[in-house]
């Protein structure tokens, strides 16, 4: 059974702490623990070509997918042949294998490399080290990475965290700190940047600047802010929306300030796997409001195939504020 994010990870350290954190706190230091063990431990394959890996320093809900999409479009308008390799969570195939959305399922490959795979040949791999390799073999110029920054196994040319930079209603990104499961952080933070090369920020549509307490948490690194900016606007009319994504709420404010009419959202766990019944009593729900449904692409890639047409994914992209600073990245990724 998936459970939800839980909002108390993000909420301030100056904010009461909650029972859970104090309990799961001496199992953060074993996490972490284990975590800096297998790192130094491993001995990353070479694949003989430019891998950019783009990852994160918490468990989800960054906008760690829209920029392996932008990245992909940059390095292959660049007429680099550049391929994406993800570890395909929450399918049931391990790999590797090339994605063909004509032919696979979310339940098979994942929902994340499912929808990457309408733009760019994309690779799944449990074993992540293995689909780098197939893929080279295969022809890929270059390799974009969804997720990995914990995962030691592959030669990184280029790492990136991203970030989410939104910080409102007293919740921080990074919440106090605290590393998984008492907090959002999959390693303690100065740890996870040391091995970063850049940092992006992803902020909301409607948010002007970073809070400049956010920024100052990344001394020595380069920062990109970027913006999770909507690519059409949301259906007409009234909608119930729903979403089964790392911050579910994030979608919900996201949809609310593009203009849509909002008469209820359901929230649900990150790559919820969406059956009958569950649709049925959204759409069920919708009626009452005599709505429409709206959802993520992400989301839309579980759906069963009968439910797509009766349902709207709302798309988003990445949308960075310095085209200059993200080239100069990757020409220094792709540099001999």
């Amino acid at each position: 059974m998936k459970l939800p994010t839980p909002r108390w990870w993000y909420v301030r350290e100056d904010a009461p702490a909650p029972i859970a954190r104090a309990l799961l706190t001496p199992v953060s230091w074993i996490w972490a623990a284990v975590t800096a063990l297998r790192i130094a431990r491993a001995v990353p394959v070479e694949t003989g070509v430019p891998v950019i890996c783009v990852g994160n320093l918490t468990a989800g809900g960054t906008g760690k997918t829209p920029v392996v999409r932008e990245l992909l479009k940059r390095l292959r308008a660049r007429y680099v042949d550049a391929q994406g390799l993800s570890k395909g969570y929450g399918g049931s195939l391990e790999g590797p294998i090339l994605v063909d959305p004509a032919k696979h399922t979310a339940a098979q490959v994942g929902d994340e490399p499912l929808m990457l795979a309408a733009d760019a040949p994309i690779w799944i791999s449990r074993d992540r080290a293995k689909g780098a390799v197939a893929a080279a073999w295969a022809g890929a110029q270059a390799l974009v990475m969804d997720d990995g920054h914990q995962n030691p196994s592959i030669n990184k040319t280029l790492s990136l965290v991203v970030v989410d930079g939104e910080t409102r209603n007293n919740e921080w990104p990074l919440g106090d700190g605290a590393v998984f499961p008492a907090g959002p952080l999959r390693e303690p933070l100065a740890v996870g940047l040391a091995r970063a090369d850049a940092v992006i920020l992803m902020l909301p549509s409607d948010l002007e600047a970073p809070d400049p307490e956010l920024l100052a948490m990344f001394p020595g690194k380069p920062v990109l802010i970027a913006r999770l900016a909507p690519t059409a606007p949301p259906p007409s009319g009234p909608q119930v929306g729903f979403a089964g994504v790392g911050k579910p709420w994030k979608v919900e404010r996201s949809l609310q300030a593009a203009g849509c009419d909002l008469k209820d959202f359901a929230p649900f766990p990150d790559h919820m796997a969406y059956d009958a019944r569950t649709l049925q009593s959204l759409a069920d729900r919708a009626a009452t409001f005599g709505a429409g449904l709206v959802t993520t692409e992400k989301d839309w890639a579980r759906l069963p195939p009968e439910w797509r047409a009766k349902i709207t994914a709302w798309p988003v992209a990445a949308v960075f504020e310095d085209d200059d600073a993200l080239e100069a990245l990757l020409d220094l990724a792709l540099r001999p």
